[in-house]
């Protein structure tokens, strides 16, 4: 089954008209994206957008032999006009199947907002999921056999592919396409480097796929650190990197600190942003964690752990550290790495950097800056992927 993507982009395209933003202002020439349009086979049409037989042309193709046009998504634009020779848009009743005369079959699924999505499924037996912008599946049944391809709203709405890896309908040799690709991520490396966070790449407008053949998509690094300063971004970062996996069980270091608002209002944004099939488990005892099998973790953060480990040697009294304090909390972190080193979950792991603006006036804030320093080092030799947020920009520093 041969499937070119004749927009990949919104439903107002990229850039989008009349924006001034930054990702629209360099959505430029080949960044450019008109609105998602599909063409399966030369045959089936998957939405109708305005300029589509253009597109076509420029892809090299006809819509000469199009049988079907089918609507994913509500249009609340002005009516697009019908291509003389294609047959009018209709769409599919949810849990319907239709069978075309080209020994394609669609079976339009259920999302939780407004539209269809389709599971095709071509002559040859290869199977591909499209999804509209801004949805995801709704009542999925478990287990369900990998589809071969899906193209879907990764950037808006990661929780969609989620769902489908909890139920099997995304494995491990799905080739996840991200499409509706609109102004929320700059177009280029930052977009790619998004995408492959979460196993999915992107396509310029126009490209021709092959469902069924193998597409090299780089693996999720099983062990992550992420370092920011304050307010950085970096526990967006992080969680960013897991949002399109299911069942993660967020590792929450800091406490509740009762009594103190300040900081029960940052728990209180830190557990809105986080997707609800998110389980959360207030602790600092990391290593346990680490050697038991199950759904990746979100540690967040190591600063907090290392604040409770030091408290646990006595690290704030001089005496306590040099009478044995020192080569305890060594034991504490050389535990976690080692941990860490052998562990066979996913994880994502959070830390401040620090050491990089004033000198701490007391001996206890620089002794808390110097081994925060060598946990950040030790961790990070153990993960394959190590990155630095600065303004809520990600740099990769490994991997």
């Amino acid at each position: 089954m041969e499937l070119t993507l004749l927009g990949t982009g919104a439903p107002a395209g990229l850039p989008r008209p009349d924006c001034p933003c930054a990702a629209c202002a360099s959505a430029a020439g080949p960044r450019a994206r008109a609105a998602t349009s599909l063409l399966v086979d030369g045959s089936l049409l998957l939405d109708l957008t305005p300029g589509v037989a253009f597109a076509a042309a420029r892809a090299g193709h006809s819509l000469g032999g199009v049988r079907q046009v089918l609507l994913s998504h509500p249009h609340d634009g002005p009516a697009v006009e019908v291509p003389a020779g294609l047959p009018q848009p209709g769409r599919v009743p949810d849990g319907r199947e239709l069978a075309l005369l080209t020994g394609h079959r669609v079976r339009a699924l259920a999302l939780d907002a407004p539209g269809t999505g389709y599971a095709v499924t071509g002559p040859d037996g290869q199977r591909l999921l499209y999804l509209p912008p801004g949805t995801a599946p709704a009542g999925l049944e478990e287990p369900a056999e990998p589809y071969a391809m899906v193209l879907l709203d990764v950037v808006g709405r990661p929780d969609g592919l989620a769902r489908l890896r909890a139920v099997g309908a995304v494995g491990p040799t799905t080739d996840v396409v991200a499409v509706h690709l609109d102004h929320d991520v700059p177009p280029g490396a930052e977009e790619r480097r998004r995408l492959a966070a979460a196993g999915a790449r992107a396509v310029p407008d126009g490209t021709t796929l092959e469902v069924g053949a193998y597409e090299h998509v780089p693996d999720l690094p099983r062990r992550t650190l992420v370092l920011g300063g304050a307010r950085s971004g970096k526990s967006v970062e992080a969680e960013r990197r897991l949002e399109s996996l299911p069942q993660v069980l967020y590792v929450a270091t800091g406490g509740s600190r009762n009594g103190d608002t300040e900081w029960a209002a940052r728990v209180s944004a830190h557990q809105e942003r986080r997707p609800g099939s998110w389980r959360t488990v207030e602790t600092c005892d990391v290593v346990p964690l680490l050697g038991t099998d199950g759904p990746p973790l979100l540690v967040d953060c190591l600063s907090l752990w290392l604040t409770d480990a030091m408290d646990s040697v006595g690290a704030w009294d001089d005496a306590q550290w040099a009478d044995g304090g020192e080569r305890a909390l060594k034991e504490r972190v050389r535990e976690l790495t080692d941990a860490v080193r052998a562990t066979r979950r996913t994880v994502v792991a959070v830390s401040n950097e620090v050491g990089s603006g004033i000198v701490p006036a007391t001996a206890s804030g620089r002794r808390y800056r110097d081994e925060l320093g060598r946990l950040n080092a030790a961790f990070a030799q153990e993960c394959e992927q190590v990155l630095l947020v600065v303004a809520g920009q990600a740099l990769v520093l490994r991997g």
